[in-house]
């Protein structure tokens, strides 16, 4: 086994090492929040695009059903119930309008669900906490090798038990 540098576990590691370690290691971490970032930024396009599209396809069906589902709907009610024309016909424009508006209704959830969306929010949030944990952070102090023990012997044992 051995660490991000290469060096095997146990061994002792310089100042250098440590430092290169962790600068590649908070590099690494950069990229996945940068990453991560990305990635819920392309969810919230795709909930705009969604909701884009519901619009569209609202205005989509109040346009080209109204001239058919007009004179269908008028009428059928009028053979139902025997009223004027045109109260059937404004009654079937008003069933269109209703259907338009559950469309535009869905269009809007969706794009207040992109509204929302904390994604960037929360990366950078996350960015800013892994960074005040790193300003906090003091190196351990190292214990001073007895008198008796040479590091020879020390290192002897870390090779053989790793």
């Amino acid at each position: 086994m051995s660490a991000p540098d290469g060096s095997p576990v146990g061994a002792e590691r310089s100042i250098g090492q440590l430092f290169a370690s962790a600068t590649t290691e908070m590099s690494a971490l950069v990229h996945d929040e940068i990453a991560l970032a990305k990635a819920q930024l392309k969810q919230d396009v795709k909930r705009g695009v969604t909701s884009g599209g519901a619009f569209t396809v609202a205005a989509v069906v109040l346009l080209f059903s109204l001239p058919m589902l007009n004179f269908a709907l008028a009428y059928g009610i009028r053979t139902w119930s025997g009223w004027n024309l045109a109260i059937c016909f404004v009654l079937s424009f008003a069933a269109n309008v209703l259907i338009a508006l559950v469309l535009a209704l869905v269009g809007v959830l969706f794009a207040k669900k992109a509204m929302k969306s904390k994604g960037p929010q929360k990366v950078a949030a996350s960015v800013k906490e892994t960074a005040g944990v790193l300003q906090n952070a003091k190196p351990h102090p190292r214990p001073a090798l007895p008198q008796d023990r040479a590091p020879e012997a020390i290192e002897a044992v870390a090779r053989s038990s790793s």
